[in-house]
């Protein structure tokens, strides 16, 4: 049936994603679970906000994933100075066979890839005009809407210690990532290994993976990744359960996930499933990716973080509390 995908089709994605993969581990040592997460995150079409100290290869691994893909790539640096208009472009006056006119700017968001660095310092007015880019994936300025090139990413860089001079993200800006990345240090063996390799002067060569179509290929492939009901109905429950009074894990959240969430862990769970050449998702890939998705969509109460508790924390308990193999409403699938 064309509406599912076909094992030998799944096989080729799962070849060509494993092989980026295997790129972007030259590029940034000791992060597989990292880039793992990322390039699902990518196969799935969602945004990624990455959150970790300076140093640790957010960049790096951005850098790299456009080369390895062919994407056209743009860094913005963001500042507390910056204006919507330096992120979306602006109107510029011209004259044109005796005609003064404005014409429309392109900024730096018309591109493929957009590398959102330090995305926290930008005020919130700057923070607003992402919000109709990273879902819509169109600007609107002066009442005209533009489109912006396909496919769009937008990968953001956050220094989770550095407070000065930076605006916490809104909800509904943190809502259309769909992660959250946090980036640890890495252990002696690797650090070992970055010091050696630099000290011969080696620094890591992307090659061209796939081309842009071939990327939009897999993506396309990832949604015809079969989904039970069984499955779906595990997702429902278990973002369900994030609101408070719906379980006891959530006990202390004051806001819990949105529907968007739901959506996202279905698809990142398609994703991951593509990656290991599957054609269908199951219980284990919604585990693992639960905490990517969900850990900026809970707000705690203020009681949670006085007793200790995170995000993360949270999660982990609501993955023990709802039971996975709970029974749902019978449902057929028609290969017709």
């Amino acid at each position: 049936m064309s509406d599912f995908l076909k094992e030998e089709e799944a096989g080729r994605a799962s070849e060509a994603a494993k092989k980026l993969m295997a790129t972007l581990n030259g590029v940034i040592f000791g992060q597989e679970e990292l880039i793992r997460l990322s390039v699902t995150g990518l196969l799935a079409g969602g945004h990624l906000l990455l959150e970790g100290l300076p140093g640790l290869g957010k960049t790096e691994l951005i850098k790299g994933l456009s080369k390895a893909v062919n994407l056209d790539f743009k860094r913005l640096q963001f500042t507390p100075d910056m204006l919507p208009g330096d992120i979306t472009g602006n109107p510029v006056f011209q004259e044109s066979e005796g005609r003064r006119e404005f014409v429309f700017q392109p900024g730096p968001i018309f591109a493929n890839l957009v590398l959102a660095d330090e995305i926290n310092r930008a005020s919130p007015k700057t923070q607003s005009a992402m919000l109709e880019a990273m879902q819509e994936h169109s600007v609107t300025v002066m009442g005209e809407t533009h489109p912006l090139p396909q496919p769009f990413f937008v990968l953001a860089t956050q220094n989770p210690i550095e407070l000065e001079g930076t605006y916490k993200l809104p909800e509904a800006q943190l809502d259309r990532f769909l992660f959250k990345l946090e980036i640890h240090q890495s252990n002696a063996d690797v650090l070992q290994r970055i010091i050696l390799e630099r000290q011969l002067g080696v620094s890591p060569q992307v090659d061209e993976i796939m081309t842009k179509e071939t990327l939009q290929d897999i993506c396309q492939k990832v949604r015809l990744v079969h989904i039970s009901p069984v499955v779906a109905s595990y997702i429902a429950r278990l973002v369900d359960a994030t609101h408070a009074g719906r379980s006891e894990a959530a006990a202390a959240v004051k806001y819990g996930a949105s529907p968007r969430a739901a959506i996202a862990l279905a698809a990142a769970a398609k994703a991951a499933a593509l990656i290991d050449g599957r054609v269908h998702c199951g219980f284990e890939d919604i585990k693992h990716l639960a905490h990517a998705v969900l850990r900026h969509r809970i707000i705690l109460d203020y009681r949670a973080r006085l007793e200790g508790h995170t995000p993360d924390s949270v999660i982990t308990a609501l993955l023990e509390e709802v039971n996975a193999s709970a029974k749902t409403l019978p449902s057929t699938v028609s290969n017709n």
